[in-house]
């Protein structure tokens, strides 16, 4: 008598990659094949950073993470002190607390996401960061660039090797390129390097065991863009104008008006979990503007 053969229940995970002051209009002109190809199988949005926030990675990041803006979250500049992360709690521990026996791994070169510095750390319970020379991201690029890989080589390992239903990784080299020399050939190069970690990255994803029984969300977002001549905080469309991408199950296609605080709600509805109703974000595809 032959035995039946039990397939594994489907599951549902989600991959989030935050690529730091990449322009609108610059992600659109250079070479990116990986997220074209994310984008062709779901979307690719201009996002107006927020009125409520100001163009700084700390306020945006954390209207990301915890689906609220910086009235609420508390993050008024890149120093994290005084958040209010302990009312409105980040992406990553809302699916801990809602999945059980669920984890979630967060990798990041910039301090405050993933540890205690400057008031951090953004990810409750913290993360990843590469041990390498301290004052590493604002000294030479080539540190930036090593800080990245080192983030992108582990967060492959863990989508490869275990079985968490979030992940969060980040690169910051676009945004010190863009502060440190503006927006030249360098921080375009800069973009095109995100593209091939983000390749890495869904290759791991794409090995796992049980792939064909998993269901993947994948999100890709900056949180601002950056002056020609570099930096950013004021109010120009070159400033405001950000981007995201994203696939996966329930992800519309086209340009979908989409917001940074739509993240968490369309996470929440991508893994099963109960909606938010004080939250001012939608799922993806849940705006007319």
């Amino acid at each position: 008598m032959s035995g039946s053969v039990i397939s594994p229940a489907r599951s549902s995970h989600v991959l989030i990659m935050g690529w730091d002051g990449v322009r609108d209009d610059v992600v659109r002109s250079v070479r990116t094949p990986h997220l074209d190809a994310l984008a062709a199988r779901g979307f690719l949005s201009t996002v107006r950073v927020h009125a409520a926030n100001p163009t700084i990675s700390g306020p945006v990041w954390s209207t990301m993470a915890t689906g609220v803006y910086s009235d609420r979250h508390g993050v008024h500049d890149n120093d994290f002190t005084g958040n209010a992360f302990d009312r409105h709690p980040d992406v990553l521990s809302r699916i801990r607390a809602g999945v059980p026996g669920a984890t979630t791994f967060a990798a990041g070169a910039w301090a405050p996401l993933v540890t205690a510095g400057s008031g951090g750390p953004l990810f409750a319970g913290g993360g990843y960061r590469p041990e390498l020379p301290a004052g590493a991201e604002d000294g030479p690029l080539e540190l930036v660039a090593l800080m990245d890989e080192a983030v992108m080589s582990r967060t492959a390992r863990e989508l490869l090797h275990r079985d968490h239903a979030a992940v969060f990784a980040y690169a910051v080299l676009p945004d010190i390129v863009g502060h440190t020399e503006g927006v030249t050939d360098r921080y375009r190069q800069a973009v095109e390097a995100c593209d091939e970690q983000l390749g890495v990255l869904l290759a791991a994803i794409a090995a796992r065991g049980n792939r064909e029984y998993e269901d993947w969300t994948v999100i890709v977002l900056t949180d601002h863009g950056h002056l020609d001549a570099g930096h950013h905080g004021g109010d120009t469309d070159e400033e405001r104008l950000a981007w995201m991408a994203a696939a996966g199950p329930d992800v519309p296609s086209g340009e979908p008006v989409v917001d940074h605080a739509d993240v968490l709600p369309h996470v929440l509805k991508a893994l099963g979990l109960p909606a938010d109703s004080a939250l001012p974000g939608a799922p993806f595809g849940g705006r007319s503007r």
